[in-house]
């Protein structure tokens, strides 16, 4: 398992100032950074791209529907819309030299009409990731997608309703991202949801109840590591806290963050949780092999 840190403990638009940020993640000792799309125009691609290869740091994407976007609108002109706008955020991962694309893709964050999922509803999404799967495969980029909470969605709420989704779905690069914080509402278990993924469990968003730094909340990370290995999951562990910064008035955490923990504490308390964890386990296993 690789550690990274997602940009949301900094902000919720990561632009050209942002930049410096990337050798700073470096230096905390991540593998990984991710980094928020909205539209993708949006994003200085080829300045990012660069500041990732010098600092030999991966870059994954967490994508956001912005408005007009919805693959289940009822109108299938947005419909075809949205599509060649997941085929465009495929793209820009590829450019970005990204290999991972996640996010709850498949509906806009707040689209909340007063029913249940359909089954038009869903075969508009299953067909539009179908559509993209070519792309997929072409740019060589795997698409996670994840489930969030009611509040957000009542599309896709559960690790058990996303496995159905990609296996309605049927392509390899399609996988889950299990978000903890959003796991802590609808899952009764986490760690029983990763084993119910299995190999469908693609990336993993590590987040508190609160969206605070990791331990500081009741999410049991020690049992959902201990999932993770009994899978055989090898992808990242991400963590996405929310920050206070004074000159970000737009970042998540300028509402909801700790006024005294800032992005650099949700990232290096985070990781020291976690480094934590994983050496626990390592050494358990050196122990089971050794008196085995």
């Amino acid at each position: 398992m690789k550690l990274g840190v997602s940009a949301f403990a900094w902000t919720s638009k990561f632009d050209q100032q942002h930049l410096p940020l990337i050798p700073k993640v470096k230096d905390m000792g991540f593998s990984g950074f991710e980094i928020a799309m909205f539209d993708p125009a949006d994003l200085a691609i080829s300045e990012i791209r660069r500041a990732f290869e010098s600092s030999d740091l991966e870059c994954t994407i967490c994508a956001i529907l912005p408005p007009g976007i919805n693959p289940i609108s009822p109108d299938a002109a947005v419909r075809k819309k949205s599509i060649q706008h997941l085929m465009r955020c495929v793209e820009a991962c590829a450019e970005l030299g990204a290999t991972l694309l996640g996010g709850p893709l498949y509906a806009p964050i707040g689209y909340l009409p007063e029913h249940r999922p359909t089954a038009d509803e869903w075969s508009w999404a299953v067909e539009a990731f179908q559509a993209i799967g070519e792309s997929l495969n072409d740019f060589q980029v795997n698409l996670s997608i994840e489930p969030v909470n009611r509040s957000e969605t009542f599309f896709l709420r559960t690790a058990e309703e996303a496995k159905r989704f990609c296996q309605s779905i049927g392509h390899p690069r399609i996988g889950v991202t299990i978000d903890t914080f959003h796991a802590n509402i609808e899952e009764r278990n986490i760690a029983a949801a990763v084993a119910l993924l299995g190999p469908h469990l693609m990336h993993l968003h590590a987040s508190e109840n609160d969206r605070g730094p990791l331990g500081r909340g009741h999410v049991d990370f020690a049992a959902i590591i201990a999932a993770l290995i009994d899978v055989g999951y090898d992808g990242y562990l991400m963590i996405e806290g929310f920050g206070y910064s004074p000159s970000e008035a737009r970042s998540p955490g300028a509402l909801w963050a700790d006024l005294s923990v800032s992005p650099e504490e949700i990232a290096s308390s985070g990781a020291r949780y976690l480094k934590g964890i994983l050496a626990a386990h390592s050494h358990f296993a050196s122990c089971a092999t050794t008196t085995g």
